[in-house]
């Protein structure tokens, strides 16, 4: 149902599973959409909902006030914005683009450095939530840039989380939280997938493996969401692809490595992801990491 008009002119661009149930919550909310897709079929579903259509990203984000982008990788996101023909010199003086994909902290940085030499803001915003949260505007969204633009973008993460957390004035520090959430997501699948696999190896089955810790000591929803995924070997369709899993976690070991920091649990979600996409496919959902533990001891049952 429609509510009184939001009176913000908005681009997006990227129109996932994640992306289209984001501007599905803008339009609902009154919100001016202008929407572009590299494959049109999602971009003119929106636009039998009300969105207008842009032929190009460059097209799309002329004459808003805001461009919020949502797309799967950072080289994805180049080729939107970079560029002569890009997205980004086709922005007005002033505009805001808020970057809510998760992309590498220094990607982070870069863009903050491209939009400044055009006079334009830019934030880093990236999400925690599937598309079911999505479309339920329930996301949890970890915002990071300067004070002004992060006031400007506070209408919309209103309209599309249920909570924004703001964690720094370099946009960078939002992508730095954000991989560390997705390494603590992996590493929360694989511990319970082992848990899983010795527990089943000593005759208690999985769905009471899953009952007893999420009804006690691991009551979170992480624990209740990834642990039925594993108890129903639930992996597709994927809310989030192993693909795209394997992508954030190489960002996370290539910080740690630029930072300086020990991370030996990453080469273990690593391997597990390898192992994931070779045994299953690319877009296996990433909660298989935890899957692999239960199948090798099945294996040798």
């Amino acid at each position: 149902m429609r509510t009184s008009p939001v009176e913000r002119r908005v681009a997006f661009l990227g129109l996932g599973a994640m992306g289209s149930a984001m501007a599905r919550v803008l339009l609902r909310a009154g919100v001016s959409v202008t929407v572009w897709n590299r494959s049109a079929d999602a971009a003119q579903t929106l636009a039998a909902e009300g969105a207008s259509l842009a032929l190009s990203p460059a097209a799309a984000v002329r004459n808003v006030d805001t461009v919020i982008s949502m797309v799967s990788a950072v080289e994805a996101l180049d080729a939107i914005m970079l560029g002569p023909a890009g997205a980004m010199h086709a922005m007005d003086a002033g505009t805001l683009h808020i970057c809510m994909s998760t992309i590498g902290a220094e990607d982070a940085h870069n863009y903050l450095t491209h939009h400044r030499e055009l006079e334009q803001a830019f934030i880093a915003a990236p999400v925690f939530g599937r598309p079911q949260a999505a479309a339920d505007a329930k996301l949890f969204i970890v915002a990071a840039g300067d004070g002004t633009a992060l006031a400007r973008a506070e209408q919309l993460f209103s309209l599309l989380g249920q909570r924004t957390f703001i964690v720094g004035d370099d946009p960078a520090q939002a992508s730095a939280v954000k991989l560390a959430g997705n390494f603590m997501i992996m590493a929360a699948a694989e511990a319970m997938g082992e848990a899983m696999a010795v527990a089943a190896r000593a005759g208690v089955d999985a769905a009471t493996v899953r009952d007893v810790l999420t009804g006690s000591i691991f009551d979170a929803p992480i624990y209740h969401a990834y642990g039925a995924m594993l108890v129903e070997r639930r992996f597709s369709p994927p809310g989030f692809t192993a693909e795209l899993g394997l992508k954030d976690m190489r960002l996370f070991d290539a910080l740690a490595d630029r930072d300086q920091v020990s991370t030996p649990f990453i080469d273990i979600l690593l391997d597990r992801l390898g192992a994931v996409i070779s045994r299953h496919g690319p877009d296996t959902d990433w909660a298989a990491v935890g899957a692999i533990a239960m199948e090798d001891a099945e294996d040798r049952t």
